[in-house]
């Protein structure tokens, strides 16, 4: 049972999830072009679209069934977990057979480590709720869970229309590197 105190939180991460894969469907449809091209790396292109649409259609479905009187939260939470380890699966097959596993960023290796953490607690927590319906601390761990599919699904799709990367290592190695090619150059004269 979801608690009266969470179900406008639901309500809200509901509508937002379905104007979230709206605007994926339109990033996707921009992106069409890159996405369909045979060439190494356009794969992971693909996996990063479907992983935002696996992680949005998460938080949609989770929050739609908690707004459903009874006890439908567990289930939902249990059937979407699965079916997002199973996306994960899927995915690490599709690079393994596109032979881009050893071509994959750390930060796509993350995110599907992400997703896996998130849909394998998930699981446990909704099969938490059925076996205890009232333990409303399951539940907003859930709901937790919803708002931390939505941050997934965000940067994937960030990745997908090929929003600029600013990471904290890349900015810091940049840094280093130009250091050290500024101090094996001559320095100028500040007097001229």
């Amino acid at each position: 049972m979801v608690p009266e105190s969470i179900r406008d939180f639901f309500v809200t991460s509901g509508s937002a999830a379905g104007a979230l894969i709206g605007l994926l469907f339109v990033a996707i449809s921009v992106a069409a072009e890159r996405l369909a091209r045979a060439e190494a790396g356009a794969q992971r292109l693909r996996v990063r679209a479907a992983a935002a649409l696996t992680a949005f259609l998460n938080a949609l479905a989770v929050s739609l069934f908690a707004l459903i009187p009874g006890h439908k939260i567990g289930p939902a939470a249990l059937a979407a977990g699965i079916v997002g380890l199973a996306f994960v699966l899927a995915a690490l097959l599709s690079l393994i057979r596109a032979h881009q596993v050893r071509q994959a960023k750390l930060g796509d290796v993350v995110f599907l480590l992400l997703l896996v953490v998130t849909f394998v607690i998930q699981v446990i927590q909704g099969v938490q709720v059925i076996a205890q319906p009232g333990n409303s601390g399951d539940v907003n761990t859930i709901a937790a869970l919803v708002v931390v599919c939505f941050l997934i699904g965000i940067a994937r799709s960030w990745e997908l229309i090929g929003g600029p990367s600013i990471g904290l290592t890349h900015e810091l190695t940049a840094l280093v590197r130009g250091h050290q090619h500024g101090a094996g150059e001559p320095a100028e004269d500040e007097s001229r």
